[in-house]
């Protein structure tokens, strides 16, 4: 028999409990006794939209556990390999992200090793060369595929390449990248001023001392306003050349807003309801009535100081043309023909189902306690979201496309063959 489905009308996630450090750090908790794990996120503002050295950004990042002033690259990996604890570096336009994963039982020892990476890099000249010689291959490697030269090619076109968010950096600079450029990163960014702490899982009052203690070591730094970003240059069609190419890759899209924004959850419906699940309009069309593509994909993309809709996917080359037709048709339908209220439900619930997958145990509430910190909420946003999507109706999903969708507005990118 099969069971009866539960679609989740509310949801209610714990409160992360706050303290603010004597060095002004803010240390959040998420308690939770159901394994003996714990997770310590620390989340700097030190993504490569502040860096003015191309790649001292992500080399900070990726290089503070190769090498401290009392271990080895060597031994930092190997101590944390014997007691069985996760390392983690995460970077993006706006932040790093460092996160220490232990077994409870080994938490002192994994922390002992965190304040090596954390507070003492030494930044190795010799891993520094070894680390921008392979970053600088993988990137050339990167580079000859049409999927990576849309999306670089999309983030000029939104935002305009002068843009941090826009900026794509030549492989050749990794030559000149210097230990310096990134001390000087490390020093400047990742102090008490730009951090905050996660920490979830099975945390006693030794635990959360220990870490606030760790905490408590960053150093100030200077006090800076947030740079102004300038304004962006869109340009509204974009063609990358690939001879050769067997597939064009298409990006499509426009700026709009961040997760701040009022309209951002009614537009991840909208996104969802057009690429957002396997049974989307555009998998229907582009994939199981033309067979242009294996995917394709849309979706709603936060940074910190900007959002954009976006939709991508690759089809063959002699496909391009009316691939992109149907995707232009498929958007228009949402703007001129109410969707069907079956068809809404099920966009509904799979976007619930998503919620509930995402909040499946403490890293995954961690990880969305973070991303509510980024963006100014505390965790009653996720049901506030949850009520806002099961809200939504056909006439606000056509409300919203024809708002921010139409056609005039869209950027389209491609790189392949010619058209």
């Amino acid at each position: 028999m099969t069971p009866p489905r539960i679609t989740p009308s509310e949801i209610d996630v714990r409160q992360a409990e706050k303290r603010i450090l004597r060095n002004g750090v803010a240390l959040y908790t998420l308690p939770s006794s159901d394994f003996e794990v714990l997770r310590i996120s620390f989340v700097f503002r030190a993504g490569s939209a502040v860096q003015t050295a191309p790649f001292s950004a992500s080399a900070a990042a990726n290089l503070l556990a190769e090498g401290s002033d009392r271990r080895s690259a060597q031994q930092i990996a190997e101590q944390l390999d014997y007691y069985g604890s996760w390392y983690d570096v995460n970077i993006d336009r706006d932040y790093a992200y460092i996160n220490f994963a232990t077994l409870s039982k080994f938490f002192d020892r994994t922390l002992d090793v965190a304040a090596e990476i954390l507070l003492r890099p030494a930044f190795p000249e010799t891993e520094l060369r070894t680390y921008a010689a392979k970053r600088k291959q993988r990137l050339a490697i990167d580079r000859t595929k049409v999927d990576v030269q849309a999306r670089e090619a999309f983030a000029r076109a939104l935002f305009g390449p002068r843009h941090p968010y826009g900026i794509s950096s030549d492989e050749s600079l990794y030559d000149s990248l210097t230990r310096e450029d990134v001390a000087s990163f490390y020093r400047r960014f990742y102090t008490a001023e730009n951090c905050f702490v996660v920490c979830s899982g099975r945390i006693g009052a030794h635990e959360l001392q220990a870490v606030g203690t760790l905490a408590e070591q960053l150093p100030h730094g200077s006090s800076e306003a947030v740079t102004a970003f300038p304004p962006p240059e869109t340009v509204h069609e974009a063609f990358v050349p690939h001879p050769g190419a067997v597939q064009s890759a298409l990006r499509l899209g426009r700026l709009l807003f961040p997760r701040q924004h009022p309209d951002f959850v009614g537009m991840q419906v909208v996104a969802t309801a057009l690429g957002g699940y396997f049974g989307s309009r555009l998998m229907q069309n582009l994939r199981e009535r033309n067979g242009f593509t294996y995917g394709v994909v849309a979706a709603m993309v936060n940074f910190e100081r900007a959002g954009y809709f976006a939709v991508a996917t690759q089809v063959g080359t002699d496909v391009t043309q009316a691939a992109l037709q149907e995707i232009y048709r498929e958007i228009e339908r949402l703007r001129t023909e109410p969707m069907p209220a079956e068809e809404l439900e099920l966009v509904k619930n799979m976007m619930s189902g998503e919620m509930m997958r995402v909040l499946d145990g403490p890293f995954g509430i961690a990880d969305v306690t973070i991303e509510n910190i980024l963006c100014g909420f505390d965790n009653s946003v996720i049901g506030e979201n949850l009520r806002r999507i099961r809200q939504m109706t056909p006439a606000d999903v056509q409300r919203l496309a024809r708002k921010y969708l139409a056609r005039e507005d869209l950027v389209t990118v491609t790189a392949g063959l010619p058209l």
